[in-house]
């Protein structure tokens, strides 16, 4: 069985796949029609540089995962065939303000709005509910406290997860995202590229962004109760810490600073238990592979369908950049490309983990989970 880097997220009505060479995005329109695009990768980062390092480079795949995901999710939006509507007050005073465009400073309003949301509900609600336990139960140590706040925020993700996968929007997402994971299985497996030869694939795969989720929720308890039974060991800190209940809250909230590091550790693992198959690493995929039954439901042909085209659109892309004109009042969706256009492919080589990039690597954690991903 051959590997691929390609790694996608599933969007609107549509797939993204990222390959070395570029993103692609296909998007089957309200009239049935496929809308396609391919841009090139134009960034990377050095080798031996910064965001190349492990742990930091992990940080920064998390952060352009943020980003990159809420641009594809509203160019999907706008591919999909959503009327426009007019800008807002607010927007235009925006656009002025700052010389973008209203669209660009909403994503970025997006992206920090799911920033605060995602501290509330996954960090500040856990401390809140520890805080309340402990007017029941009595005062918990600085450790067993951090590994009973890890548990909340776990169960809270669980319910969240359980909870958006009834949405019906949300579902259909999850079903792209199981067209995703079909066909890169089948093009893993060597199996003619049709939707009949996916639909027969699992829809489970180890580089999933929800086993990213997964491992930096148990990553977090580990680094956390690591961290807090260190405190311990500082003289006087035992005594600051239950000298008040407003001094243990203090040092539950500081570590919410804990979270970058978390994200690159958790990365470095996701990586490392993809890449090798003994049993530490069947233990550290099993979890995240198990809740890829929420995160991911079984498509229907036209969904792999859709899958398929980005997937080769990102394994034989274009010279130049593709774009999709979403205002062309007669467009042109399923514009074939000249041959001449499509590189021959060449030859897979073996590359050395220390050149991968930042940006390469954030391809193999999938980033749009619906989150994908």
């Amino acid at each position: 069985m051959k590997r691929t880097d390609i790694g996608g997220q599933a969007v609107i009505e549509g797939v993204m796949m990222r390959s070395e060479k570029g993103t692609a995005l296909v998007v089957r329109r309200s009239d049935g029609t496929l809308a396609k695009e391919f841009h090139h990768q134009r960034t990377r980062y050095k080798k031996g540089s910064f965001p190349t390092w492990p742990v930091v480079r992990g940080v920064y795949a998390f952060f352009k995962a943020l980003s990159d995901g809420m641009n594809i999710t509203t160019r999907a939006a706008e591919i999909f065939g959503e009327e426009e509507e007019e800008p807002t007050k607010f927007e235009k005073w925006l656009a002025k303000r700052f010389g973008k465009s209203a669209m660009d400073i909403m994503k970025w309003i997006a992206i920090v709005l799911a920033v605060v949301f995602a501290i509330g509900l996954f960090f500040l609600l856990p401390i809140g509910i520890i805080s309340l336990l402990e007017l029941v139960f009595g005062k918990m140590s600085p450790v067993l406290s951090a590994i009973v706040q890890g548990l909340v925020r776990l169960v809270i993700f669980l319910l969240y997860i359980y909870a958006i996968s009834k949405i019906k929007d949300i579902r259909r997402v999850f079903m792209y995202h199981g067209a995703e994971h079909k066909t890169i299985a089948c093009y893993e497996a060597e199996l003619p590229m049709t939707p009949e030869n996916a639909q027969k694939c699992t829809r489970l795969h180890p580089r999933c962004g929800t086993n990213y989720l997964f491992l930096t929720m148990a990553v977090s308890i580990i680094v956390t109760t690591v961290v807090s039974a260190l405190c311990t060991l500082i003289p006087g800190f035992t005594a600051w810490h239950d000298a008040s209940g407003l001094n243990s809250f203090l040092f539950r909230i500081a570590r919410i600073v804990l979270i970058l590091p978390i994200a690159g550790i958790s990365y470095e693992v996701l990586k490392a238990a993809a890449k090798r198959d003994n049993l530490v690493c069947r233990i550290a995929r099993a979890p995240g592979l198990a809740l890829q039954h929420l995160t991911t439901k079984e498509p229907t042909e036209d969904m792999l369908e859709v899958a398929i085209a980005s997937f080769e659109l990102a394994l034989h892309p274009p010279k130049g950049d593709l774009e999709f004109d979403t205002k062309a009042n007669a467009p042109e969706p399923d514009r074939k490309i000249e041959p001449e256009e499509i590189p021959e492919p060449e030859p897979a080589e073996e590359q050395p983990e220390e050149a991968e990039t930042a940006a390469d690597e954030a391809s193999d954690a999938d980033a749009g989970e619906g989150g994908d991903e």
